[in-house]
This record gives C-alpha cells, structure tokens and sequence, in this order.
C-alpha cells in the first residue's frame, strides 16, 4: 500500500513518515533498505511493523518485503532494528503449554512454535525444519486454530490423535491437499487446551503464524514471528554455525 506525502510541513522525519507518526506510528530505528530505500521499524499501539521510504523520498510502502528466494526480508530487518521484549520468563509457560514433539525429547536443543493447521508459512517452517529434526533438535509444536473455520477441528485432531507427533507429520506431508481431517466435535480437553494456547500466544504478543521462540548461544529466549530465511534458521535459530 501506498501513502503519497502530504503538505510540505517541517517536521522531524521526511513527510510520509510524518503523517504515520501524526497517526500514533512510533519510529525506534532507521536502516538502509534495499532498492535505494529507506527503511523504518516502529510500533504502532505496542504492536511491531516495518515500512520504506521509496528513494526519492515521496512515499512509504507499507507490507512485507520479499528476497529474490521468496524470503521474508521484513522480518530479518524487525528482528536487526528492533530490539526484542524480555522472553524469559515465557519459556516455563510455553513447557506447559499443549504441544507436539518433532523429535527427540532429549534434544540438545528445544525450539517452539505456535502454528495453525491451516497456515502455508507454519508448514513451510515445517519443511525447512527437515534436515535438522533428530538427536540435536526438537521442535514443540504448539497447536492453534486462528486462521480459518477448520483450524482448530484440524489441531484438534492432531492432539487428539493416539500418535500426536505422527498425526502432525502425516498432515504437514499432505498439507497442500487439506491435510488431517477436522474433528467436527472437539472434546472439551482439547478444546480447553487450544483456547489456553490462544490466549499464551496472544500474551506473548505473537499475533501471527509461525511464532517461534528459541534461546540465542547466551541462553535468551528469543522471538521470531513469520517465516525466517534460511539464513535466520540455520544461524539464529538452530545456531548450525557453531554448533557443527
């Protein structure tokens, strides 16, 4: 989306910048973007976002910056320029939460991620996560139903399944088709389980799939929301460059 600039007016930040902050955008950091533009992370009501200035100084896009790979770039560049709120003491909650474990419980490391049955990005995290998955790494699925009218039967499923980790497998190999089917009733358990997963990811400011959180080499739980690069997985979140 574009917002042309206003009346020219002096102002601490070029003018369409300005009218976003006239709107309650606050601006935390400035960077170079790619494409000769200008780049801004900022919070709107708590709530992070990215946005770019084009080059000459006109107009500012607000969305998703994609890589020639398909790569979420606006991510890379929300998790560089603005700084983190404190995760630690998220990580005993998101152990109790209801989740589902892709591989071994006594992985070096533990990694969790709030994901919809439904959601293309969750399953591509999935995907990514292939290689990696084993003695080294265990990725805690926990399972919401946010996005579509079937999101929370298909979790259902999942966690009422008598094999969790091999009902998540088995939809994520099939997602592309609709995956597992919905439960049309789901047991109160299991619904009383999912609503508690709701209300943790909206607790922890996660307002969309994947949101994974990690703990970095010196031990701090980490946020991640969206797809990460490849980049960002292998180095950040799996930490591959030092560990092999």
């Amino acid at each position: 989306m574009l917002l042309a600039a206003g009346a020219a007016h002096a102002a601490e930040h070029p003018a369409p910048v300005q009218a976003l902050v006239e709107q309650g955008v606050k601006v935390e950091a400035e960077f170079e973007a790619p494409g000769g533009m200008r780049g801004y992370a900022a919070r709107y009501q708590g709530e992070p976002m990215v946005f770019y200035m084009t080059p000459d100084g006109e107009q500012v896009i607000l969305g998703t910056m994609l890589g020639a790979e398909g790569e979420n770039l606006s991510v890379d560049h929300l998790r560089r320029y603005l700084p983190e709120p404190d995760f630690n003491e998220a990580w005993p909650l998101l152990e109790k939460a209801a989740w589902v474990g892709d591989g071994p419980s006594n992985a070096k490391r533990i990694v969790y991620v709030f994901s919809d049955p439904n959601c293309p990005y969750c399953n591509a995290f999935w995907r990514a996560t292939r290689p990696y998955v084993g003695k080294d790494l265990q990725v805690r699925h926990i399972m919401v139903g946010v996005l579509s009218q079937s999101s929370a039967g298909k979790a259902a499923a999942i966690l009422a399944a008598e094999d969790p980790a091999a009902a998540l497998a088995r939809h994520e190999e099939n997602h592309s088709a609709g995956g597992i089917e919905p439960l049309e009733k789901i047991p109160f358990e299991i619904e009383q389980h999912l609503k508690l997963n709701v209300e943790l990811m909206r607790q922890l400011g996660a307002r969309g799939t994947p949101a994974i959180f990690y703990r970095d080499r010196e031990g701090k739980v980490r946020r991640m929301i969206g797809l990460p690069s490849e980049q960002a997985l292998k180095e950040e979140i799996l930490q591959l460059s030092g560990d092999r």
